[in-house]
């Protein structure tokens, strides 16, 4: 994603969707002593929503696609996100980004992003890291850390940037979303995503609630749908994912841009001019900014 642009996921409403889930039915029982009047039907308790509640079934899907993925030592993708932003009538519009990307662990990176919006480049070749903006001919470059997780760490902390599939490229996609999980239950099948079939899953917690559509065959996830919690617009957040690659051979000058050499050179940091929306940040608690008590 360019810099402050295009961020996908904004936080809504998971208490809403846990109390839905929580919710039971009203008791049939009644009794009747002594001639009185049956009583009336005792509607039960729902338990706390902060109560977690993690089917197997789920957990094991979501452990499967991580597993798939963290084993690949290289892999490419296309992501097409729709996202949707508020608009001066009320309802919101959709806008749509498509990112090309390359990944070669343990500190490759390259993010070609297209879209509704200005087109951006990162690239991420093991020692440093460019994010380059074509049309306008800029480029921001500062040195990489030694890992991917790092400088995409780094590359948030400090310019903003972030990409909605941020987490799939974790060494460990299942160990960045496991700390805090409130929900984690099977939806049911599905043969219209990615042309293949799949499963889906929903999981949630204090922060985001997402469904994903998991490949039966190949456990890669095909599609990621999202509301999050801080977003009093509840607005919904919807990422495709397609044309996977998992262990390809990727040339190393692939991961750098020799356009970037003749742009303008500018800061590696947060744009002044706009902010990330509230609650934007990514779900792995690995890649969030360190708080002042720590």
């Amino acid at each position: 994603m360019n810099l402050a642009h295009k961020d996908l996921m904004r936080k809504t409403g998971i208490a809403v969707a846990l109390s839905l889930l929580a919710m039971t039915g009203v008791s049939a029982e009644t009794a009747q002593t002594g001639g009185k009047p049956a009583k009336p039907a005792v509607k039960k308790k729902a338990p706390p929503v902060d109560k977690p509640a993690l089917e197997a079934r789920a957990i094991d899907l979501l452990k499967a696609t991580s597993a798939r993925l963290a084993a690949a030592k290289s892999m490419s993708f296309t992501a097409t996100v729709s996202y949707e932003h508020p608009s001066r009538l009320g309802p919101p519009l959709v806008f749509t980004s498509r990112y090309e990307v390359a990944m070669q662990r343990p500190e490759r990176l390259r993010v070609i992003n297209l879209g509704d919006g200005p087109a951006s480049e990162f690239y991420l070749d093991g020692k440093t890291m460019a994010a380059f903006a074509p049309a306008e001919n800029l480029v921001a470059i500062a040195e990489a850390p030694p890992t991917l997780e790092a400088a995409l760490k780094m590359a948030y902390e400090k310019a903003a940037i972030y990409f909605p599939f941020t987490d799939l490229l974790l060494p460990d996609p299942y160990a960045g979303i496991a700390d805090g999980t409130k929900l984690a239950f099977y939806v049911g099948p599905s043969g219209l995503v990615g042309g293949v079939k799949t499963d889906m899953v929903a999981w949630a917690n204090d922060d985001v609630f997402m469904q994903m559509w998991i490949g039966v065959d190949d456990k890669l996830p095909r599609r990621i749908r999202a509301v999050f919690r801080a977003d009093p617009l509840r607005l919904r957040h919807d990422m495709e994912l397609a044309n996977w690659q998992l262990d390809p051979v990727i040339a190393a000058e692939s991961f750098a841009t020799a356009k970037a050499k003749d742009a303008r050179r500018i800061d590696f940091a947060h744009p002044a001019a706009s902010s990330l929306p509230p609650g934007v940040k990514p779900v792995a608690k690995s890649l969030k900014p360190a708080s002042k008590s720590q």
